[in-house]
């Protein structure tokens, strides 16, 4: 199984699915309800995510069964292979559907390749407002536009990424003293924030604003997000040389039972 052989399937899915929310953008779409956690975000889908789902497939499947991969997709139930194959496919077809229901950037797709044990080996993420393409292969680096992505930190201050401002945040103080801690250890000159995107796209922007974070605290709700929002970008953290942990700095758990949720555990994304 070449991981390179692989990495540009899920690339080619990616911007096939990154041109049906192309097409899609500015549209009124009808939202649907569907099961989920605690969270609106993780209670609507709207047909564009069907579709871009559907498009991933037709490229994605042919290799479940040509290389044994199992598959867990946000739209689609898990059937459970995912802890009997070596390999599984985690898709979001549209990640941050709040954004793209509002007509505001911050959706994108995003594509893993995750072994049993929870490593993430490739991570494919598309934002079809830009058309960028950012992939990564465990070990052989980071790329942005088939480039090879050399992370630059520019700024005096920390950027905090978020899917909601501070102020409508649970636990704001918290957060803000965390925040602080970094500014002073870093020496920054204090916080700027960037929020209102979906959990893949903000991961990015940490990377693309750094010195940057994005964090989620552990919680009992369900919702926080689920694996298929966090393993791409876990991949590209990790060949990007950034920390993308739990909140209290262990390794994601990225094939968990029980549940596709991740709010047991928290996340923490670092680019200081």
């Amino acid at each position: 199984m070449k991981l390179s052989q692989l990495t540009q399937v899920a690339a080619e899915a990616a911007l096939a699915a990154g041109q049906v929310i192309q097409k899609a953008i500015g549209e009124e779409v009808p939202v649907e309800e569907k099961q989920g956690g605690e969270s609106y975000a993780s209670q609507v889908v709207t047909a564009v995510d069907k579709a871009a789902e559907a498009v991933i497939l037709s490229h994605l499947l042919p290799t479940c069964e040509a290389f044994g991969l199992a598959l867990l997709s946000e739209e689609t139930e898990d059937d459970g292979s995912r802890f009997e194959k070596n390999f599984f496919w985690c898709i979001d077809p549209m990640d941050g559907t709040l954004p793209f229901i509002r007509k505001q950037p911050g959706f994108s797709v995003s594509i893993a390749l995750v072994a049993k044990d929870g490593t993430p080996h490739i991570g494919v993420v598309v934002d079809p407002s830009t058309n960028t393409l950012y992939h990564a292969i465990r070990g052989e680096g980071a790329w942005k536009n088939n480039t090879p992505w050399a992370i630059q930190n520019t700024n005096d201050h920390l950027t905090y990424v978020t899917d909601r401002p501070l102020k409508d945040t649970p636990r704001a103080a918290e957060i803000q003293q965390f925040l602080q801690q970094q500014v002073e250890k870093s020496g920054l000159s204090g916080v700027q924030e960037i929020s209102g995107g979906g959990a893949v796209l903000n991961a990015i922007r940490v990377l693309e604003n750094g010195p940057a974070c994005m964090l989620k605290f552990p919680k009992k709700e369900q919702g926080g997000g689920s694996i298929w929002d966090f393993a791409a970008t876990a991949c590209i953290f990790q060949e990007a040389d950034r920390p993308a942990t739990s909140f209290n700095g262990n390794p994601l758990d990225l094939n968990r039972q029980g549940s596709t949720f991740m709010n047991h555990e928290g996340v923490l994304y670092l680019n200081l």
